[in-house]
Order: C-alpha cells, then structure tokens, then sequence
C-alpha cells in the first residue's frame, strides 16, 4: 500500500551513478558524496548509464 511521506529536501546526484554498487556503496557514495546523515527524511534521485532515473527515500 502507497502512504503519503514527508521529505524535507531532495538531491540529485550530478552524473552517472553506477548502481550495480552494493546497499553498502551506496550508503558511502552519500556519506562521502552529499555528507548527508542517512536518516533524515529526504529523497535521493540518481542516473543510471542509460540516463534514467531512479530514486532512494531515506529516513523516515
């Protein structure tokens, strides 16, 4: 079931982002990349190769 969420900002990465990359990658890839604290309500848009676009909600 789709619930309504509150997300207080949301970041596109800039690039190609390869998401073949483990949870694990991706996590650091925020950490290092955004400086982000991974549990603050915010989406995350990333670029695949193929120029599309797929997304990540974090916190809750």
């Amino acid at each position: 079931m789709l619930k309504e969420v509150t997300v207080d900002r949301v970041y596109l990465a800039q690039g190609v982002t390869d998401l073949r990359k483990s949870i694990d990658g991706l996590v650091a890839l925020v950490k290092e990349e955004f400086e982000l604290d991974l549990f603050l309500r915010v989406y995350l848009f990333f670029v695949t190769g193929a120029r599309q676009v797929e997304n990540s909600s974090m916190g809750s």
